[in-house]
């Protein structure tokens, strides 16, 4: 066999070449990947491009009523993989859900301007606070005990601001103002005043309510209602079987992971109705274009409500457009009647279940094939 010998030059030419092609081929895959973080331009530009305009609902829903994470959170340890996508809707307990599945970026959407207020409020708080004794102090305006510490346990530090007075309206006034500032000077993000005023309607709810608001709690300031409905501090409470803490706020280092990916703008809040035309697709398209799949896409209840709108196949056409593999779950949560209409597979509560509040259950379900 003749054996071909290319110059020299050549071969430098083409080694070259191949260098430059797996060079450019490298910068092309990172171009795909998910952002490390996001600018503070980007966060603010990516949430408002990809919301739509606002919408209502019946109620506030400035704090959740789920007492399902000894259910549903072992099970999304096991579904799910560290570094992926989450899409969510509502209050604080997507924060749960992002810390167990140690998401690497997250979507929170709401039908509900009110909803991004209140998550923008969190954003601050995070961010301004060292650690969780000073992120419940902020929350709810009253003076941080003395004896809390980093290591203090979560049904200690909620017990001890359950305690602990309100402090007056100077000192909440003081923190609206930490609040406002960090957002619009430190993160340098352009809201309206609208959105000011937003976040301050938001923040005074807390103030006013306290750890021992519920569901029933209101941007109005009305009276609360719920009669045993889950407060604050049961919620932050809730432990698995082995009586570990699962909340976002049961250990320093599950409130240190959140406080991260808000410090690099990765949880991004925006409006947008599940039975809308485009906030699950724009973030579909924006997921897709980073080269990744939704992981996780917890619903909460309000697919019923769709199918009362009558928009629910518009949500599952929504649905079909994100990326995703097979392994990619619904979270749901609601009534057993609910959750069994939608083909979940629904088993009784287990000894020992919460019973605070309406009885609810968790499940998980395949995204691909789970929209019914």
């Amino acid at each position: 066999m003749r054996t071909i010998r290319f110059p020299k030059t050549v071969l430098a030419a083409v080694l070259a070449g191949l260098l430059a092609a797996t060079s450019a081929g490298s910068a092309a895959t990172r171009a795909l990947d998910l952002p490390a973080r996001l600018t503070d331009q980007e966060f603010w530009r990516l949430s408002t491009e990809l919301s739509e305009p606002n919408g209502s609902f019946r109620s506030d829903n400035v704090l959740s009523n789920e007492m399902v994470f000894a259910r549903v959170l072992p099970m999304l340890v096991q579904a799910t993989k560290p570094g992926g996508v989450y899409l969510g809707v509502g209050p604080e307990q997507n924060f749960t859900y992002i810390g167990a599945m140690r998401a690497r970026m997250a979507f929170i959407t709401d039908i509900r301007r009110e909803n991004l207020h209140v998550h923008l409020m969190y954003k601050a708080l995070f961010e301004i606070s060292a650690d969780r004794a000073e992120f419940v102090s902020r929350l709810f305006t009253k003076p941080r005990p003395a004896n809390l510490t980093k290591t203090s346990s979560i049904a200690d530090i909620m017990n001890a601001y359950w305690d602990a007075p309100t402090a007056d309206e100077k000192a909440f006034a003081a923190n609206l103002q930490a609040v406002q500032r960090h957002l619009t000077r430190t993160r340098s993000i352009p809201l309206p005043q609208e959105d000011l005023d937003g976040v301050a309607t938001a923040y005074r709810a807390f103030y006013f309510y306290g750890p021992a608001m519920n569901y029933s709690a209101s941007l109005a300031l009305t009276r609360l209602g719920g009669g045993n409905a889950a407060t604050y501090h049961d919620l932050m409470t809730q432990t698995g079987a082995d009586g570990a803490p699962l909340g976002y706020l049961g250990t320093e280092e599950k409130f240190l992971y959140l406080k991260e990916l808000q410090q690099k703008n990765l949880i991004v809040p925006l409006v947008g109705n599940f039975g809308g035309p485009k906030a699950i697709r724009a973030i579909g398209a924006y997921v897709r274009s980073r080269g990744a799949a939704v992981d996780a896409f917890y619903v909460s209840s309000v697919e019923p409500y769709l199918k009362r709108a009558g928009t629910f196949e518009t949500f599952c056409e929504s649905v079909a457009t994100l990326p995703m593999t097979d392994a990619s779950i619904f979270i749901r949560i609601g009534n057993i009647n609910n959750l069994i209409m939608s083909g979940a597979d629904v088993p009784p509560p287990s000894p020992g279940a919460p019973r605070l509040g309406t009885y609810q259950v968790g499940v998980l379900m395949p995204l691909r094939t789970g929209c019914r």
